[in-house]
C-alpha cells in the first residue's frame, strides 16, 4: 500500500494511532451500561495518550512533556479554585464518582483539558494565523467540545451544578469560564508549541470527537438536541479546519527531525 505523505509512519504516530483506537473502543460501550466510571477514565486517559503521542510526532517530545505538564497542573489549579469558589464557571461541586482526586478534583479532568486543548488548537492554526484571532478560535473549538460533555458528565453524575441554567440544566457562565481558560490555555500553548498546524492526526480526533459524541446524543442518550448542536459547532469547525489545512506552509524538516 503506498504511504500517504501526510501520514507518516514513526513510532511516535504508531503509539498516537494505538491509544486512539483503545480511546474509541473504550467510548462504544459507554451508552450501553449502567455504571461506565473505568470506561470514561479509560476514554481520557487514552484520549491523553493519543494527544500525547500525535503531538510528540510533531514537536520535539521533551517540548511536549513540558506543554503538558504546564498544561495539566495548570488546569488542575483551576477546576481546584472552580470547584471550590464558584469562579470562573459557577457553583459546581465533583462527585466522588470518579477517581483518584486531588484536591477534590479527578485526576482525569485535568488530562482531559490537554487532551482536546491541543487538537482544538490545531482546528484554530487552519483558520488563522498567530495572535489573538487564533487564540480566540482555539478557545472557541474547545468550549464547543463542552456543549456536549458536560451535559453527558452531568447526568452521569460526576459534577453537579448549584444552580439549574439554560443548556441542559447547566448555567452560561460555565461556557464564559470555558471560553476564559480555554484562551488562556491556548496563550500557553502558543508559547510552548509554536507552529501549530501541520498535524492532520490531530485534526482527524478533534473530528472524531464532534461526530462520536453528536452520535451518542442523537442515537443513544435521547438528547438530540445536545448532539446537533454541539455535533454542529464541533465538526462545523472541523469542517473548515480541513479546507483550511491547505493553506497551511509545509515545514520544511521531516517527522523525524523535530524541535
Amino acid at each position: 500500500m503506498a504511504q500517504l505523505d501526510w501520514w507518516p509512519s514513526s513510532p511516535t504516530l504508531t503509539v498516537g494511532l494505538v491509544a486512539a483506537a483503545v480511546m474509541a473502543l473504550a467510548q462504544a460501550p459507554v451508552p450501553f451500561v449502567d455504571d461506565d466510571r473505568l470506561l470514561t477514565t479509560v476514554v481520557v486517559v487514552a484520549f491523553f495518550a493519543a494527544t500525547c503521542a500525535l503531538a510528540a510526532d510533531v514537536w520535539a517530545p521533551r517540548r511536549v512533556a513540558v506543554a503538558a505538564g504546564v498544561v495539566v497542573a495548570g488546569t488542575l489549579a483551576l477546576e481546584f479554585v472552580g470547584h471550590t469558589t464558584g469562579w470562573p464557571f459557577g457553583a459546581y461541586d465533583y462527585t466522588p464518582a470518579l477517581v483518584p482526586q486531588i484536591g477534590g478534583v479527578p485526576v482525569v479532568v485535568p488530562l482531559a483539558w490537554w487532551a482536546m486543548a491541543v487538537p482544538a488548537r490545531e482546528v484554530a492554526a487552519r483558520l488563522a494565523g498567530p495572535g489573538w484571532a487564533r487564540v480566540a478560535l482555539g478557545a472557541v473549538a474547545l468550549t464547543a467540545w463542552d456543549l456536549m460533555l458536560d451535559p453527558q458528565m452531568v447526568e452521569s453524575g460526576y459534577w453537579v451544578w448549584e444552580a439549574d441554567g439554560p443548556w441542559q440544566g447547566i448555567p452560561l457562565s460555565n461556557y464564559a469560564g470555558w471560553l476564559v481558560s480555554s484562551a488562556v490555555v491556548m496563550v500557553v500553548l502558543d508559547r510552548l508549541l509554536p507552529l501549530p498546524g501541520s498535524s492532520r492526526p490531530l485534526l482527524v480526533l478533534y473530528v472524531w470527537w464532534g461526530i462520536s459524541e453528536a452520535l451518542a446524543f442523537i442515537v443513544f442518550f435521547g438528547d438530540p438536541l445536545v448532539g446537533v448542536v454541539g455535533g454542529a459547532a464541533m465538526l462545523g469547525l472541523g469542517a473548515l479546519a480541513w479546507r483550511g489545512d491547505r493553506h497551511i506552509p509545509r515545514r520544511t524538516t521531516t517527522y523525524g527531525s523535530r524541535g
